[in-house]
């Protein structure tokens, strides 16, 4: 119980730290807080694929949770941690990371598959913010897409970098999941998982594709896999 105690508390000075440096950049570099924002999402997501190897329960990664949610909402409330917040659009996608995190845990961590989380995680941590980079700061035959009169916040290009990123993440993560076995099923479970993950990080508004698509693929992974 100690070695986890110790773990949780280095996991809440590594993330905090990851929030001083995030904040470090924004100011000396300039930087817009898309981006900030995008590199702050990258990091910590990716940094939790470690989560169900270190902690043998939920209750020490709620407590991380719970923790940076309060971090995060009051921080906005104050008009601290700019890196973060600001941003041109209204989202509450920063505050449902943890949310995020801590279900896609629970759910693993119950049904006794570690892969049930690594892989959502994955997913989230590096299609959506590839997504969102390129979708932004690549504006040249670059659109938002327009689904009969309904023009979507998202673009082509945005929307196929996820589509792309999350079927080669898939793949790759389901090969090595199957121990080096390589089969059509992979194949389209892949495409599966990409095209539920794309369409998801599509029609989810202000933020809810952060909780929304590492639910979906969990939901896809537990039907299918």
């Amino acid at each position: 119980m100690a070695n986890q105690i110790a773990l949780t508390v280095i996991f809440l000075i590594i993330f905090l730290l990851l929030l001083i440096f995030n904040e470090l950049v924004y100011r000396r570099l300039g930087l817009k807080g898309e981006i900030t924002r995008k590199f702050a999402h990258f990091t910590a997501t990716l940094s939790t694929i470690t989560f169900p190897y270190l902690f043998d329960d939920h209750w020490y990664v709620l407590v991380l949770a719970v923790f940076f949610f309060l971090v995060l909402f009051l921080s906005r409330n104050y008009k601290y941690l700019k890196s973060i917040h600001d941003i041109q659009r209204i989202s509450a996608g920063s505050f449902l990371l943890p949310v995020a995190i801590y279900l896609t845990f629970l759910i693993s961590h119950k049904l006794e598959n570690r892969f049930l989380f690594i892989l959502p995680m994955l997913i989230l941590a590096i299609c959506d913010p590839i997504a969102g980079i390129l979708g932004i700061n690549l504006q040249k035959y670059n659109h938002r897409i327009k689904i009969y009169k309904w023009k979507m916040q998202k673009t082509w290009l945005g929307s196929l970098s996820f589509l792309v990123s999350c079927f080669l993440i898939s793949l790759i993560a389901l090969y090595f999941h199957q121990m080096h076995f390589f089969n059509f099923r992979i194949i389209w479970l892949s495409l599966l998982i990409a095209v539920t993950g794309t369409l998801t990080e599509l029609f989810s508004w202000k933020g809810t594709d952060n909780l929304l698509i590492p639910m979906n693929v969990l939901l896809i992974l537990v039907l299918f896999n």
